[in-house]
């Protein structure tokens, strides 16, 4: 192309997501086959055994049922009415962090808050931290923002969090900038299944507060807590958020929360992105700074899924009956993941260590050849860079049952 009237910064970008891409195939071989032969795990919402999708009953119930102001009114930019409120009730539930600030600002789902985490805390040409296993869209929205991103090995050989090595990446990383952002995917982290432990959550802030001392440098700690919900016991799995108590003032958390899976809304795009500060001004400008941002993105958020949330939340009864219903899917996606977990090491297959979650991932030098080669299994997972990805929330148990094996077999085939 001779001529090109896309802006320098903009000109080349090109992306193949592979997640899309492994979900094209396994459609299309479902299609030629029918879908009973197909075993397709590539799919990251939630399929019952019978996999058709799910939607959480009493979710729905409250959606259909508001008014076409609720559904189709503008919200107001930083969130409806009491969202801003009730978004953190959701979130922290009884592990609201102590001795400190909290604000939070309605976004376009989880993607939408990890964006403005990133454009609002980080500068232009600045390297952004996560872990070698990670959900690709991160590298996605650094590139676009002008940003790098870079990793660290997430877990040591004994299958542990691998603090030591994320605090050498820290170090380099502040060798070169004023600042720096990690962002830790727990729990029931995507792709792995992993999740931290409070304990590790408070090595990682105790880490950062000793890298910064004597120093003027500053530290962002980005939350995704994603799939909070289906990490395990709804408060035992957020104790996680007390290691966010007390806080140092150069030292500030941003959690990304999302509705998607917490509500089973994934297409109406709601979340919100939370500040945590033992600063209040911090957390003033925390809430301009992204108020604005929010405006010159996408204006404001999606009406009905905060009013739903609202209605819900100011509702005891109503949580709780959403709390049973989540914790159905969250036994039944658990018993796949326990299935495949035993089945593995049955058959010596090599996994990332699964706790909970949506998702499992098997180490792999080139995941793309393993998961072609589990075609001829007519299996679809996801190739990503550390190795193959399993959606366990989408696979109906019958189907879980041999997979492992026969992912050995295609690892074995690649020499894996």
């Amino acid at each position: 192309m001779s001529i090109s009237c896309v802006a320098p910064h903009a000109q080349g970008k090109i992306n193949k997501d592979r997640i899309f891409g492994a979900s094209g195939a396994a459609q299309k071989r479902i299609k030629e086959i029918g879908a009973e032969k197909v075993t397709n795990a590539t799919v990251g919402s939630i399929l019952d055994d019978e996999e058709k999708f799910v939607v959480l009953p009493t979710v729905g119930k409250i959606y259909r049922s508001l008014k076409d102001t609720d559904i189709f009114s503008y919200a107001p930019i930083a969130g409806l009415g009491e969202f801003p409120r009730l978004v953190q009730e959701a979130c922290f539930g009884a592990s609201r962090p102590q001795g400190v600030y909290t604000d939070a600002v309605a976004t376009a789902g989880g993607t939408g808050a990890i964006h403005h985490a990133i454009w609002n805390y980080t500068q232009p040409g600045e390297t952004v931290i996560t872990s070698d296993w990670y959900w690709g869209p991160y590298k996605v929205l650094c590139q676009d923002m002008n940003r790098e991103l870079d990793t660290y090995t997430m877990l040591t050989e004994d299958q542990h969090f691998n603090l030591p090595g994320l605090t050498a990446k820290v170090r380099e990383v502040l060798g070169r900038q004023d600042r720096v952002e990690i962002i830790i995917n727990t729990p029931a982290h995507n792709p792995t299944g992993y999740s931290l432990t409070p304990e590790d959550v408070t090595g990682v802030l105790t880490m950062l507060e000793q890298s910064l001392a004597g120093t003027a440098k500053t530290a962002v700690v980005v939350l995704d807590v994603a799939y909070l919900d289906y990490g395990g016991e709804r408060e035992a799995v957020r104790k996680v958020f007390r290691a966010l108590d007390h806080l140092p003032e150069n030292i500030f958390v941003l959690v990304a929360y999302s509705m998607s899976k917490s509500f089973s809304m994934y297409g109406v795009r709601c979340g919100a992105l939370i500040g945590v500060s033992s600063s209040r001004e911090q957390i003033e400008e925390f809430t301009n700074v992204n108020k604005v941002t929010c405006r010159a993105t996408w204006s404001n958020c999606s009406r009905a899924a905060q009013s739903t949330l609202n209605i819900i939340y100011q509702d005891p009864a109503l949580i709780d009956q959403i709390q049973e219903e989540r914790n159905t899917y969250y036994r039944m996606i658990q018993r796949r993941g326990d299935l495949f977990t035993k089945e593995a090491a049955e058959c010596g297959l090599k996994m990332v260590p699964y706790i909970s979650g949506f998702f499992l991932s098997i180490p792999a030098k080139d995941s793309m050849a393993v998961c072609e080669k589990l075609h001829d299994d007519n299996i679809f997972c996801v190739p990503l860079a550390a190795g193959v990805r399993v959606a366990v929330c989408s696979v109906p148990l019958g189907k879980i049952k041999g997979m492992a094996a026969k992912i050995k077999k295609a690892m074995d085939a690649c020499g894996e």
